[in-house]
């Protein structure tokens, strides 16, 4: 499929596509019998790549956490318990965000509580 359509497929924008193409997360192969263009032509692979890009990406893992863990994943080169291990360590990161956030939070209340006493 050409690029038109794996956008269309997977919902991810020609431009997003192309720049996960610079990145190095998904290749589009030419078609060596067609020489009148130099369009790139895409498979399944690209549309499950794309999937997992985005989940990934709705979950925090940076753009290069995740060409680390595509080459991995889709190499073979992770256990069940090496995946599990790379989940756990998100979490954990998460989680040390989210009581970043939440002290951040408090903060903030705080200060609005001491504008309104006007203490400040």
């Amino acid at each position: 499929m050409l690029i038109n359509e794996l956008s269309k497929r997977t919902g991810v924008t020609i431009h997003t596509i192309r720049f996960y193409e610079k990145a190095g997360l998904i290749k589009g192969k030419r078609d060596e019998n067609v020489k009148s263009n130099n369009y790139f032509n895409y498979d399944e692979e690209s549309v499950e790549k794309l999937s997992l890009i985005r989940d990934a990406k709705s979950v925090g893992f940076t753009i290069n956490e995740i060409g680390q863990l595509i080459d991995a994943w889709y190499n073979n080169q992770l256990t069940v318990a090496d995946k599990v291990a790379v989940l756990d360590e998100k979490l954990s990161s998460i989680e040390e965000r989210i009581q970043q956030l939440t002290e951040m939070k408090e903060m903030i209340s705080q200060f609005k509580e001491d504008v309104i006493r006007d203490n400040c």
